[in-house]
């Protein structure tokens, strides 16, 4: 419904305080002069200033991520919308709520290589969920509200809105949002009942049954996460998550087994290649979870929930395909098993528990510990005994071996708490996704576990986080190398470490004073405490810089291209895929 005529920067000002928008993380420019102007004269939207367009769009996603709403974007034609690709790509990767408003050049000018013009739609096509170009100021709003509409429904994801600088500057009629579905987007939310009793038919009959839960979990919400924890629950069967569904059931639940993928839990990687149905809830079949296809899981049957219809039969085919929002899915198949008064095969599931404790018995975890150098994975376990008993705490991530180590280490009981760049792994992302968990959480306990080298892809951030008084804690695993790269590097390529040593390392204390914030440094175990108890005490934003073995490799691993059954526990097999005994047990 049409209302009152404005211009059109002040249309995209209001079409966002219409969507209940609070935040905008960007970054001025010519062409979008006219919405900050509009910006300028209210009070209904913060705008956050970042200091690089990709650190906008990684904000709009820690945002998005901890809160469930949609990360908005706003930044200028031509470099400021090139610049945010990467962002874009890791949004749409991950499956994030974002709404990006780009600037772009008169109309009169597209395609005539005008000054900062770039093909704004045609670039970001394959990155984003959807975009727009906007030639009538009349279809403005109507667009901005359909962006949103698009990025939080069915699977969420990163929109494009690219406005033209005449259209922001000429007077339109203002479209009022639509209430209810589009026509022209219905993702299907609701599962098939037939499915669902299939579905509940495979578990009843299951006897080494598995949850595999992924980062759609987290999507759907809460409830998803709570109806999740509950179906566990009821059946008694083991559960691993994805990176990015840690969280989705509580890190305390001894039917949760850990990680899963490349650098997850020995019991965890072993039960997906061995058990007989797999119920995959909210996860993709990514390469970094079934490792080799033709050798991934191949006895069992496999139930896949997930609201995306192309992410079924993708990678890996399944046997039960339940098209739906997961939340909608558990309730279904929780109702479906409860009135077939489901009791799971005790002793089938006994034995399989007693050969998950046999797994989970070789501590794939363990490290040999040092009181001489820092290991990496003490740091992270000391971070986490120490943040126990603080008040909400939110990681962020950069990417690499900290990451891994990470995920494998710090606990998380409940969703929204971990923000980490999965699918596109984009160092870099840590340090503003916590500033945008910041923003969006002014009194939690907002730490971004990073590396050295990953933090300096977007430490100009920390100058946001110093205008904003943003008291994020950028807690570096510094081993002077591109850890993730070297260790490749010695167990694929000889050794040969090309390039991945930083040589010329800024000295993070003296940078964290120079963007106002307090640095702080432990080289030695018996320092760790300290600076750790230093850094959460401080109120404002710190950098501690914890020098870690640098030699030091992530592992469990499971080499590119292996089987589950194929896993490296560390040294003596460090250089070769260990022996596998007919049982599927690594021999170390």
């Amino acid at each position: 419904m049409a209302s009152a005529r404005m211009l059109g920067a002040e249309m995209v000002v209001k079409a966002l305080v219409d969507q209940g928008v609070e935040v905008v993380f960007g970054y001025p420019g010519g062409a979008v002069l006219p919405i900050y102007d509009a910006l300028f004269k209210q009070n209904r939207l913060r705008h956050i200033l970042v200091r690089h367009e990709q650190g906008a769009v990684h904000a709009a996603e820690g945002y998005a991520r901890s809160t469930g709403k949609v990360g908005v974007v706003l930044v200028t034609s031509g470099p400021g919308a090139t610049n945010a690709v990467t962002g874009l790509t890791d949004a749409l990767m991950d499956s994030v709520p974002i709404v990006c408003l780009t600037g772009q050049v008169p109309t009169h000018l597209i395609g005539n290589d005008a000054f900062q013009e770039a093909d704004t739609t045609g670039i970001t096509r394959p990155c984003t969920k959807h975009n727009y170009l906007v030639k009538d100021v009349n279809e403005l709003a109507h667009a901005i509200h359909e962006a949103f509409y698009v990025a939080r429904t069915g699977r969420p994801g990163p929109v494009v809105v690219d406005l033209p600088k005449d259209i922001l500057m000429t007077s339109g009629s203002y479209r009022e949002p639509e209430t209810g579905a589009r026509k022209s987007y219905r993702p299907q939310t609701k599962p098939s009942p037939e499915r669902i009793a299939q579905a509940a038919d495979l578990i009843v009959a299951a006897k080494k049954p598995l949850f595999y839960g992924g980062g759609g979990l987290i999507n759907s919400g809460p409830r998803a996460c709570a109806l999740f924890a509950e179906l566990v629950q009821l059946t008694g069967f083991p559960c691993t998550l994805t990176l990015m569904g840690l969280g989705a059931l509580p890190a305390s639940d001894l039917r949760f087994l850990g990680l899963v993928g490349m650098h997850g839990t020995y019991e965890s990687n072993l039960a997906m290649h061995d058990c007989d149905l797999m119920i995959d809830v909210g996860a993709r079949f990514d390469d970094r979870v079934t490792g080799k296809v033709a050798a991934f899981s191949p006895g069992s049957k496999k139930i896949h929930i997930d609201i995306d219809p192309s992410s079924i039969n993708k990678n890996i085919r399944v046997d039960v395909p339940v098209i739906g929002d997961a939340a909608a899915a558990l309730e279904a198949l929780i109702a479906a098993l409860k009135a077939k008064r489901f009791k799971p095969d005790r002793a089938a599931l006994a034995e399989w528990w007693r050969q998950i404790e046999v797994w989970r018995a070789k501590k794939s975890l363990s490290y040999a510990n040092s009181d001489r150098i820092i290991k990496p994975q003490y740091a992270i376990e000391r971070l986490y005994a120490l943040t126990r008993g603080a008040k909400d705490v939110f990681i962020t991530t950069e990417v690499g071996q900290h990451q891994m180590w990470a995920a494998q280490l710090f606990k998380f009981e409940q969703p929204r708490h971990w923000m980490t760049s999965g699918g596109l792994g984009t160092m870099g992302y840590g340090l503003p996704a916590a500033v945008g968990v910041q923003v969006a959480h002014p009194d939690a306990l907002v730490i971004d576990i990073a590396g050295e080298a990953s933090i300096l892809m977007n430490i100009q951030e920390m100058s946001t986080a110093a205008q904003y008084r943003l008291p994020v804690k950028i807690f570096i695993i510094n081993n002077q190398y591109m850890g993730m790269v070297r260790q490749w590097q010695e167990l694929m390529h000889g050794g040969r470490y090309s390039e991945s040593y930083t040589a010329a390392l800024p000295d993070f204390v003296m940078l964290a004073e120079a963007f106002g914030a307090k640095g702080l440094r432990a080289t030695k175990p018996h320092e760790l405490d300290d600076v750790i108890k230093a850094m959460l005490a401080h109120d404002g934003a710190v950098i501690a810089d914890i020098m870690v073995d640098p030699m030091e490799n992530c592992f469990p691993m499971i080499p590119s291209g292996a089987a589950h059954n194929e896993i490296l526990l560390g040294p003596p097999d460090k250089t070769a895929p260990a022996p596998v005994s007919e049982e599927g047990m690594v021999l170390v």
